[in-house]
């Protein structure tokens, strides 16, 4: 089974030569595919002095900067079409360890997933050297991002440290996916509309002072609408058009009864204080029972969709070799 990896590359040519050099150590890799995303330092430059006499390693360079997401998405194109069956995502700034390379593709090549990402918060000793506010923003963005992607079991959902088999990698719609940091949500919700499995790998995070490109107010002003958006999608897809089932019944009758409940609550209490009276008990009741029922409705339909994540590989077909096989166990 052929194993690609792609570094994308925007400043950070400090630390790339050695992420290269590490990944290239690992004996399942075949080739290392770095894509300079019109770095203003030219790392592509760089690496390819660097690895002149390496074969395996491959430099992509873009004119224009296309973001993280552009930059994977040219190296996926590259390293599927020339036959790889796993692509790696391993940043080029050193805050994945390569030698956890062989832990993230196992489970693809068993045919017990179609992707696989790190997870920083697998073990809470590992948070210790996380800084406070990038624990806090991916935490809240890994509960927004189990709405918008139907993955309730996996945690850190930014984690760029990710290995993607090639029968995932055919179900999606590539020219709509993000191409700046949205990049990994935005690629987990294209995998739960194709019934994709995802696996997390616990992995140790590295933080060396390096200076990151991803701005929080950007964070905070376009992820927003960006998880409503996929939510929107993956609701109306997965519960309307591809299938109808008993989580359709309750969305259709949940939200309704929570709206009416509101509107019911809100008219009869505004026009009871401008005659100066008391809302009715039977008023008080019959709002009540509307907004508990279409909240425990909802919460049933939440329930179906975390007891419903993908289970089965869309790569289950594809059998390892029996020394791959063996390598694998």
């Amino acid at each position: 089974m052929n194993v690609d990896i792609v570094v994308p590359c925007f400043r950070v040519s400090r630390q790339a030569p050695g992420v290269i050099e590490k990944a290239l150590k690992q004996k399942e890799i075949r080739n290392v595919i770095v894509v300079d995303d019109a770095c203003p330092e030219q790392t592509g430059k760089l690496i390819k002095e660097s690895f002149a006499h390496e074969p395996r390693v491959t430099v992509i360079q873009h004119a224009i900067n296309q973001g993280v997401g552009g930059a994977m998405l040219s190296g996926y194109a590259h390293a599927f079409a020339a036959g790889a069956d796993i692509v790696v995502k391993l940043d080029g700034d050193g805050q994945m360890n390569p030698e956890l390379v062989p832990q993230l593709i196992v489970p693809l090549i068993q045919s017990r997933a179609d992707y696989t990402k790190g997870n920083r918060f697998f073990n809470p000793k590992h948070l210790d050297g996380m800084p406070r506010r990038r624990l806090i923003g991916n935490a809240m963005l890994s509960l927004v991002n189990k709405f918008s992607s139907g993955y309730w079991s996996i945690m850190d959902p930014t984690n760029g440290f990710t290995a993607l088999h090639q029968a995932a990698y055919r179900q999606l719609d590539t020219e709509s996916l993000d191409r700046g940091y949205f990049f990994e949500s935005d690629l987990l919700f294209q995998l739960g509309i194709a019934n994709a499995v995802v696996m997390d790998v616990p992995m140790l995070p590295h933080y060396r002072g390096e200076t990151s490109s991803l701005k929080i107010p950007q964070v905070m002003l376009e992820f927003p609408g960006k998880y409503l958006n996929r939510f929107l999608k993956r609701l109306g897809f997965k519960y309307f058009v591809r299938e109808f089932n008993i989580a359709s019944l309750e969305i259709m009758c949940g939200i309704p009864a929570i709206i009416a409940g509101l509107a019911y609550g809100i008219y009869n209490w505004v026009a009871h204080m401008r005659l100066g009276e008391a809302t009715s008990a039977g008023t008080v009741m019959i709002v009540g029972l509307l907004l508990l029922m279409g909240f425990q409705l909802l919460l049933s339909a939440v329930n179906y969709d975390i007891t419903h994540e993908p289970k089965i590989p869309l790569a289950q077909n594809t059998k390892p070799s029996p020394s791959q096989k063996s390598w694998a166990e």
